[in-house]
């Protein structure tokens, strides 16, 4: 829940701050950009809390080798990408590098998902919820590349 609030309220606030005259702002692939950054900032961050790292390498599929450096990776992944975003130059190319990242790590989250793997001990999100979720985070980052 926490990445989904993130994105939109850092969205809509970079958005407002536009309307109000921030004119780097003033556009919705921008906002978005600024939102999905802040997004993929946390759920990158959260790779290396201990509270979340546990659960996150038991989250890798058992087929999957060395689970903590890809949960590492995948990490610095999204932090790399979130940076990416940031900058004009680099943010189409940003943001289908974490579509693709999004895709690749799908398996995980579905994985998790049907063996019950609680994350810092709350349960996963319902392969039903998380497959849409995921899709549309999917979507938004192309979104934020056109």
């Amino acid at each position: 829940m926490a990445p989904i609030i993130t994105l939109t309220a850092v969205t809509l606030l970079a958005r407002l701050a536009g309307f109000l005259g921030a004119e780097p702002l003033d556009a919705w692939q921008t906002s978005l950009r600024i939102g999905l950054a802040a997004m993929f900032a946390l759920t990158g961050a959260v790779h290396f809390a201990p509270r979340f790292r546990i659960d996150m390498i038991r989250m890798v599929p058992k087929r999957l080798p060395a689970p903590a450096a890809l949960v590492t990776a995948t990490g610095l992944l999204e932090i790399a990408g979130a940076i990416g975003l940031l900058i004009p130059a680099t943010a189409p190319a940003a943001a289908i590098c974490l579509a693709l990242l999004l895709v690749a790590m799908y398996p995980a989250n579905h994985s998790a998902a049907k063996r019950g793997i609680t994350l810092a001990g709350k349960p996963p999100t319902p392969i039903a919820v998380r497959l849409p979720e995921q899709a549309l985070f999917i979507a938004l980052a192309i979104l934020a590349s056109l």
